[in-house]
């Protein structure tokens, strides 16, 4: 801890220092009017330090005073901030493609390549050929409705591990953990129809490991993101620990790619899994390569899990402590769920949509709590014009999602957790046409798996909500819940949800 602070410090020691060799420049640019206005370094510095190192935080409350579109220098790192649903809105529907680049930081560099990743590819021809595949073989609502019966049972064992775990209501429960649980084991049978984190299950209890390690580290502040000059020396470690992780995952991936391989020699017959998709792809050659590599496959999986178990673990987290924070509003969707749900049946996917307001709940959640409060960093591609400021090529473009959602200018009481505005009449969606609600994005790079997301959400809150009664633990009062964030790569809570689930009789 003391060398992380230590490392922190001398960040913020070279970010002044490179930040007043920069402020001649970033003046003469503003003078001419072409990047957008932003702080001076000691103002970003001093803000980030109120804020508690929050940048989504310190980003909002420049935004107020600089405008909802602003430069920073962050180091050597020129950037652009973008805080309204208005620039937003302008972004994605006339500068989608220019800024569709991404930039990638120095933790996610390394020996592995990213020719599988849709996360770190640029734009182009490959990435399109990945999405594409992705989109039609994975989350298309063919391939969703097909395994309905996987999350079904994902989402049922995941309650009896909580009912057990819970020793019958007597018991305080990690609440994230087993929603991370399920989450982990959804993806693993969704991509190779194995529960990895079954308990007699050592790799998968590995891979689990390693995979959060490498979340965890690929989060953190890094000097060499910074300061190109820091890149060979890696002086946090954190390009180093990450591929470390990042060697051990592949290693455990590779061997369920071997296994599938002599399965598939051996004529065993399954139900087809994306698995099965990436290794009888078969390419033009034009948009991609005529046929996957191991090293390929293995970097699809693995992105596969990261990206889809801790979005998902968070975001349900974020709802469940919001509802025992605001028992008035637990009580309003469990009523709604015991109404439309005999309490001695289980919810169903059908049932979703005969629960209004536990959908609102979900949609609210995500308004105030998005997994990702930048969503993945673009970058321009080549220099461009908006709202007549220039972004010069290779800027990064952070979407403040989070600060969009507590805009007063769109939202009325911003700051409330306030499920009943999703149930209003003409009430947006989260499918990227309604820009001061994209907790998933939009344009070209919005995230592929909102059609599982939408059906994977409110059925695990659902399903716990339905079937539990919950306390917080120790006696804990809901106004004294801790609500604080921690980030990461995705927004979390900064201490874990303690609750205890208590079957409900009926």
């Amino acid at each position: 801890m003391e060398y992380e602070i230590l490392c922190l410090v001398l960040i913020i020691l070279l970010w002044v220092a490179w930040a007043m060799v920069t402020e001649r420049r970033q003046r003469r640019l503003e003078e001419y009017g072409r990047l957008p206005p932003g702080p001076r370094w000691w103002q970003l510095v001093t803000n980030i330090f109120q804020s508690g190192f929050a940048p989504h935080v310190s980003f909002a409350k420049l935004a107020n005073k600089h405008g909802p579109m602003m430069t920073l220098w962050l180091g050597s790192m020129s950037t652009v901030v973008i805080s309204s649903n208005e620039v937003a809105r302008e972004m994605f529907k006339n500068h989608d493609m220019v800024l569709a680049g991404r930039k990638i930081y120095e933790a996610m560099k390394g020996d592995f390549g990213n020719e599988g990743s849709l996360i770190t590819n640029q734009y182009g021809p490959h990435w399109r050929m990945l999405r594409r595949l992705c989109t039609m073989e994975f989350f298309a609502t063919n391939r969703l409705d097909a395994m309905r019966g996987v999350r079904t049972k994902c989402i049922d064992q995941m309650v009896k591990f909580m009912e057990d775990a819970g020793n019958r209501g007597t018991t305080s429960i990690d609440v994230g953990r087993f929603f991370f649980l399920m989450a982990f084991n959804l993806i693993g049978n969704l991509m190779i129809s194995k529960d990895l984190l079954d308990p007699k299950s050592d790799r998968g209890a590995k891979f689990f490991y390693h995979a959060g390690k490498v979340m965890e580290f690929a989060g953190k502040p890094n000097m060499a993101d910074f300061f190109p000059m820091l890149r060979w020396l890696d002086p946090q470690g954190i390009r180093r620990k990450t591929q470390f992780h990042v060697k051990r995952a592949f290693d455990i991936a590779g061997g369920f790619l071997r296994e599938r391989m002599e399965d598939m020699e051996n004529g065993e017959e399954r139900k087809k899994d994306y698995l099965d998709v990436l290794l009888q792809y078969r390419g033009d050659g034009v948009e991609g390569p005529s046929r996957f590599s191991s090293r390929t496959i293995n970097v699809i999986l693995f992105e596969m899990f990261t990206a889809g178990t801790d979005t998902t673990t968070s975001t349900l987290e974020w709802a469940m402590a919001e509802l025992l924070h605001n028992p008035t509003t637990l009580q309003k969707v469990q009523d709604e769920l015991r109404r439309v749900i005999n309490p001695s049946n289980k919810l169903k996917e059908e049932d979703l949509d005969k629960l209004p307001y536990l959908n609102a709940v979900i949609k609210e959640t995500l308004r105030l709590h998005p997994p990702l409060p930048f969503l993945v960093p673009h970058m321009a591609m080549d220099s461009c014009t908006m709202f007549g400021y220039h972004i010069p090529q290779e800027t990064q473009v952070l979407v403040n999602v989070w600060a969009i959602g507590r805009d007063s200018k769109s939202w009325k009481d911003p700051l409330k957790f306030k499920p009943e505005r999703f149930l209003e009449p003409n009430t947006v969606n989260y499918k990227g046409n309604h820009f001061e609600f994209i907790p998933f994005g939009s344009g070209r790079r919005m995230c592929p798996a909102v059609p599982l997301a939408s059906r994977v959400l409110p059925l695990t809150l659902g399903s716990v909500l339905h079937k539990f009664d919950w306390v917080l633990a120790d006696g804990m009062k809901p106004v004294d819940l801790n609500m604080n964030e921690r980030m990461g790569i995705t927004l979390k809570k900064a201490i874990p949800l303690k609750a205890i689930p208590i079957a409900y009789k009926g």
